[in-house]
């Protein structure tokens, strides 16, 4: 970026959806590039920001501002809104929007619908963790999906995408229409032979990758022997997981210490144990190889999310929609484009 005052521009949600679809695979190695640099110290990763409502206590408004300082060097926020009861009207329980900044300048040259670029960072970093920790071969004899929202459809697209293979798709949730339909979706999308599972313990059956992407506040999987050695647990919503069954698992998170707050399950893990020591490391690390896992225990990836991920993903879905002419520029956005007129700066 340059010290030049620059272009404002507006994606709107309809172009990033296209630009998704067509670029999942590069989104996938977008987000394994932007957690190597994490690891590296190339980016920087604050806390997020929790607004919270008294009289909505389930709702939250969460800012989640970063940088990344390595090759490509910018900065952002992403001010992400969860909503649940929103569900009960048909709309969506998330709406976002995300700000991209220059490095040098910190002015703001863009500002996306994010909603999809959370859904799709979040499902690209699930796919990559079940590549990364799970089968070589991309093949798992069932796939079970627990919680049946657009977060798990969004996961379910880009598994596919990643030619995933399956025998048997098992969705469970609450809302029996909504895993009718997230079981239709993989039927049609790829083939799979997908049922609708009684209950939670059906749909774990046999599972060689479980997905968990309910909007839980507490623990519901409680019983020691749940999961079983060499089954993979994406633990997307975080808190479904008793301690008990953390402890006594391969633990692998997107960063240890964003992991470790807002009573997620490891952190859970962490005030009841008063230790950490159950946490083998970052899914970074074992893509690097600096850490290996014992394939006798079960293995959950419990990733935090991080806002670097929303500022690459949403970097490369500007750059994209700026080549294709999908970019909205305003103009005149910034009232002011030089500190002082020209005619000003001469000697009085």
């Amino acid at each position: 970026m340059s010290h030049a005052m620059p272009l404002f521009s507006v994606i709107p949600g309809e172009s990033i959806n296209s630009l998704i679809q067509q670029n999942r695979g590069r989104i996938v190695d977008i987000v394994r590039t932007a957690y190597i640099e994490h690891e590296l110290g190339q980016t920087i990763n604050p806390d997020s920001y929790f607004l919270r409502f008294e009289d909505k206590p389930s709702s939250r408004i969460i800012a989640l501002p970063a940088a990344l300082t390595g090759d490509t060097r910018l900065s952002g926020i992403k001010w992400i809104a969860s909503y649940p009861e929103n569900i009960q009207h048909n709309l969506p329980r998330a709406s976002a929007t995300l700000i991209l900044n220059q490095y040098d300048t910190g002015y703001p040259y863009a500002c996306l619908e994010a909603s999809l670029i959370s859904a799709a960072r979040t499902a690209a970093s699930a796919a990559l963790a079940a590549s990364v920790l799970g089968s070589e071969q991309r093949h798992a004899r069932k796939i079970a999906v627990i919680g049946a929202g657009i977060i798990a459809r969004n996961i379910l697209e880009f598994l596919i995408d990643q030619d995933w293979r399956t025998e048997q798709l098992a969705v469970f949730d609450l809302n029996p229409q909504d895993a009718t339909r997230l079981a239709a979706h993989g039927h049609k999308l790829a083939g799979y032979h997908s049922v609708i599972s009684a209950s939670l313990q059906d749909a774990l059956e046999g599972a060689d990758l479980v997905i968990l992407a309910t909007t839980v506040a507490t623990p519901y999987i409680t019983e020691p022997d749940t999961f079983k050695p060499g089954q993979l647990v994406l633990n997307i919503s975080l808190r479904d997981i008793a301690p008990e069954i953390v402890m006594a698992a391969n633990n692998v998170v997107d960063d240890v210490e964003h992991c470790m707050k807002a009573n997620t399950s490891p952190h859970l893990a962490e005030q009841k144990y008063r230790t950490r020591s159950f946490v083998n490391g970052t899914l970074a690390q074992v893509i690097t190889g600096a850490i290996t896992l014992d394939r006798n225990k079960p293995t959950l990836f419990s990733p935090f999310g991080l806002g670097v991920l929303d500022l690459a993903v949403g970097h490369f879905v500007y750059e994209q929609a700026t080549a294709t002419g999908q970019a909205h520029q305003i103009p005149n956005f910034f009232a002011e484009t030089q500190r002082w007129a020209h005619e000003e700066t001469g000697n009085a």
